[in-house]
């Protein structure tokens, strides 16, 4: 299939634009220039579901109420080796990196740390919590869910029941990027369909099921009609997503409802009271891991030896080769720092419709 259209943006000017939008919007200079530079981040590692693409939806949403500018982490219970913390409905990429430095410094103190984090603006590429783990020394799991976000059916089932509900597993390497396993329950996330309706890749078959249980690509399965729009909501559409493996994805997303939902005090995906979705709120549970403290002063060198011994792995068809966990995302990272990020035109033009409403102009490049 031909490539399809899209509108190249150097980063820094993406950076400026996306962090003047929001301080326009309503948020501080500072905490717009951390938002654009977690979504440019997801752009760069190649996620483009979790992007820039989620700007207009942000803006709604601090408009309305939903996510709120300025919040700090307030403390619910605390001990050495475990937090209970609530956003207060801020946004993820300023509460996300608050919850997890608190992690990484009771991991470094006691070798490791339980953070359960309840209320939460969308949080983002959960892969970047995983990286900031990293980068400090240490492993980490993420378990997500979305309290009142119900988007994908169980297996064998065809109402929605759960989130996308990723889950997330980072360790570190020496001297190079860190090993990260960052993956949703569902066969894709809900950020893929929001770039297939806007022109972008197209879903694989079996993506999404409609009530009949009919599979289906078609992104107006989740969103309704999109003709003329470019705001997606998917309480307009009547189908679901599908969990990815059948039970084995379905069976995963159920256990990141019981963690990040249930165990952090916060709420499952559903049922949603009247029956509609209004404030959608994250829930994440994380372990963070000192592999110092277990004895393994050499894990990071163990583990990129085992990484290499895995890559060496002859491939199953010529001229492509094993790719370990965070692989592509590195590779493609460097490649959009150097080339600038490839937008589709049908997100460029719903980012520059936004930012004409709060009075900002095209940027130039």
């Amino acid at each position: 299939m031909a490539d399809l259209p899209t509108q190249s943006v150097p980063v820094a000017t993406l950076q400026d634009f996306i962090a003047a939008i929001f301080a326009k919007a309503g948020t501080s200079q500072e905490e717009g220039e951390r938002i654009a530079h977690h979504l440019i981040g997801a752009n760069l590692a190649g996620h483009d579901s979790h992007g820039v693409i989620r700007v207009p939806r942000y803006v709604f949403w601090l408009q309305n109420g939903s996510v709120v500018a300025g919040r700090t982490l307030e403390v619910v219970k605390e001990s050495a080796t475990h937090a209970v913390l609530d956003g207060g409905y801020g946004f993820g990429q300023t509460i996300g990196p608050l919850a997890v430095d608190m992690g990484i410094a009771k991991a470094r103190e006691a070798g490791m740390a339980v953070i359960a984090l309840r209320n939460s603006g969308h949080i983002g590429r959960i892969g970047d919590w995983a990286e900031r783990a990293a980068r400090a020394g240490l492993v980490s799991l993420h378990f997500v869910n979305v309290a009142g976000g119900e988007l994908v059916a169980p297996f064998n089932g065809v109402d929605r029941r759960f989130s996308t509900n990723p889950m997330c597993i980072g360790a570190p390497q020496p001297g190079t990027d860190p090993l990260i396993l960052d993956f949703a329950t569902s066969t894709v996330a809900e950020g893929k369909v929001l770039v297939a309706s806007n022109g972008g890749k197209p879903l694989p078959p079996g993506a999404l099921i409609d009530p009949d249980g009919t599979l289906s690509t078609n992104p107006e399965s989740l969103y309704g009609p999109i003709a003329g729009t470019s705001l997606r909501d998917s309480a307009n559409g009547a189908g679901a997503l599908r969990a990815f493996g059948d039970h084995k994805g379905s069976g995963i997303a159920f256990m990141c409802e019981i963690l990040a939902g249930c165990l952090t005090g916060g709420a499952t995906s559903g049922p949603i009271p009247g029956g509609r979705r209004g404030r959608i709120a994250n829930g994440m549970l994380s372990i963070y891991l000192d592999p110092g403290h277990f004895g393994a002063q050499h894990f990071a060198e163990t583990a990129r030896e085992y990484a290499l011994y895995v890559k060496a792995s002859r491939p199953a068809v010529p001229d492509t080769e094993v790719l370990i966990p965070g692989e592509p995302e590195a590779r493609t990272r460097a490649t959009r720092q150097r080339d600038g990020i490839p937008l589709q035109l049908g997100t460029w033009a719903a980012i520059l419709e936004t930012a004409e409403k709060l009075g900002i102009s095209t940027p130039a490049f």
